[in-house]
């Protein structure tokens, strides 16, 4: 299985283009060029943290979170000062999303889409794809042959860059589920229909909370010394067999 660096950008530029003979080429070329550097901002890496409206305990509790991994499922996690995920009263915190947008590798769906991906660990450095279960909407991570089947996009982001979308969509919903052993108990799903879940069906009629996910980039030193450290660890496990989770 081939291993696709982290840190892999696009870019380019544009030069002697005959004003005359080659305006149509220029444009074509311009766009592109667009494009090519619309995709390397997305695949800037970046957190999520959760902003809820209201004065409500539960919404209040919410907009201190941020969005972490575990149990193959996407939840909810409160951050500390430093917007990391805190401490857990036992083990490990969770893993925090951090990850970006790339196409989604799927030659059946046409247009291509816009997949979001996440690291899951970082020793070993291991992505994974985030995607909503098509039959209860709840949000999962998980390779490409666990996801395909299901709603891998198309994700995105708002006008303004701030907030992550599906499917031109800002229906998040959040769902207060029988507290963990770990402590996890906020679970993030997709409001695919704006029917909050089936009037609370698809969930038992659980607490819901509708939540905005917003986005936080990695200051730029961070960003670079993760993904230099991943691509070191990628090659070194690469001649062992390192096995991941992207594929």
């Amino acid at each position: 299985m081939a291993l696709i660096p982290l840190g892999v950008f696009f870019g380019g530029i544009i030069t002697g283009i005959p004003v005359v003979t080659g305006v149509a080429e220029g444009v074509a070329e311009q766009k592109r060029v667009n494009e090519e550097a619309n995709n390397e901002t997305r695949m800037f890496k970046f957190y999520i943290d959760a902003v809820c409206e209201g004065d409500s305990p539960k919404a209040q509790e919410i907009s201190k979170c941020m969005v972490v991994l575990r149990h193959d499922k996407v939840w909810l996690w409160p951050r500390d000062e430093e917007g990391m995920p805190a401490p857990a009263k036992t083990g490990p915190a969770p893993h925090p999303f951090t990850g970006f947008y790339i196409q989604y590798p799927d030659d059946a769906r046409s247009p291509p889409e816009l997949g979001l991906v996440s690291t899951i660990s970082n020793d070993p450095p291991m992505l994974n794809w985030i995607y909503v279960d098509k039959k209860t909407l709840e949000l999962r991570h998980g390779n490409r042959s666990t996801s395909i089947e299901h709603i891998v996009g198309p994700w995105d982001w708002s006008k303004d860059e701030r907030d992550v979308i599906l499917e031109g969509f800002d229906g998040f919903v959040v769902v207060e589920e029988e507290e963990r052993e770990d402590g996890l108990k906020w679970a993030v799903y997709y409001d695919r229909y704006e029917d909050d879940l089936s009037q609370g069906r698809k969930v038992g009629g659980r607490a819901r909370v509708k939540c905005t996910l917003e986005r936080r980039l990695l200051p730029e030193g961070q960003r670079k010394m993760q993904e230099a450290e991943q691509e070191k660890k990628l090659q070194v496990k690469s001649r062992g067999g390192l096995t991941t989770k992207w594929d």
